[in-house]
């Protein structure tokens, strides 16, 4: 199928026009006018670039794509390098941010949710945060347990470590909506990343805080997506997990 066709029904899908996003959403990078095999991953990376120029790919999808608000403008270093790679192997580059992680059924907080056994939904229109209410009290080490074992790594933990009854999350780089959680009364917040003040400030609003993963909690929606894809035009579809350990 043309790449445009496809660009244009997954900005359909996603919504992508909705959002006020930190890069573009959609297709970034037009190197050729067919989409024939799809390639998806978490970011693009020379090394996920490298796996799909070997597998003979000619579309990317990934969550993290290029052009960021504040980013250097000239195609230089590693980012021209990577583009270049991609415009000589006609291979064109999909990215969804903030559409991909807020999609009700594809995105990467409803598929972190699904994986941890959290039927939750988003804190109110247009918010990236999700929350649920377990039925019965969840300690936290048994969360941590869970986690550990969908993800294939251990979060780090911080903040009271008592019986859990209600828990919000967010994927990726979303330490800050801890805050938010505090406030609408949840008993524990998870998301990706974690810095120096989320321990403090885990402690001073008296509320559990997982930091899970950026890459780790991210993997969710261009997995769904890909497959979607490749379900709905018959596409060859590839899902490459380049393991980042933040």
């Amino acid at each position: 199928m043309d790449i445009r066709e496809l660009a244009a029904w997954c900005d359909e899908l996603l919504d992508a026009e909705a959002f006020e996003d930190y890069c573009p959403n959609g297709l970034q990078v037009h190197a050729g006018e067919k989409a024939t095999s799809l390639v998806s991953g978490v970011t693009a990376s020379q090394e996920l670039i490298d796996t799909a120029i070997e597998v003979g790919a000619d579309v990317l999808l990934v969550h993290h794509g290029y052009f960021w608000k504040g980013e250097p403008a000239p195609l230089t270093g590693p980012k021209g390098r990577r583009i270049r790679a991609l415009m000589r192997h006609g291979i064109n580059l999909l990215a969804y941010h903030l559409p991909l992680d807020a999609h009700p059924d594809l995105g990467n907080n409803v598929g972190f949710g699904r994986a941890l056994g959290l039927a939750g939904e988003p804190l109110g229109k247009g918010s990236l945060l999700w929350g649920a209410a377990l039925e019965e009290e969840l300690l936290p080490a048994s969360l941590v347990l869970r986690i550990t074992e969908q993800l294939g790594r251990e979060p780090l933990m911080l903040g009271p470590d008592r019986p859990l009854r209600r828990i919000a999350w967010c994927t990726g780089a979303a330490q800050s909506g801890i805050v938010e959680a505090a406030a609408r009364g949840f008993d524990a917040y998870v998301s990706g990343e974690v810095s120096e003040q989320t321990y403090h400030l885990a402690r001073e609003l008296d509320i559990t805080y997982l930091a899970a993963g950026h890459h780790a909690t991210e993997r969710f929606g261009v997995q769904a997506l890909g497959r979607r894809i490749a379900e709905t035009f018959d596409l060859d579809w590839l899902y490459v997990d380049l393991p980042n350990p933040v």
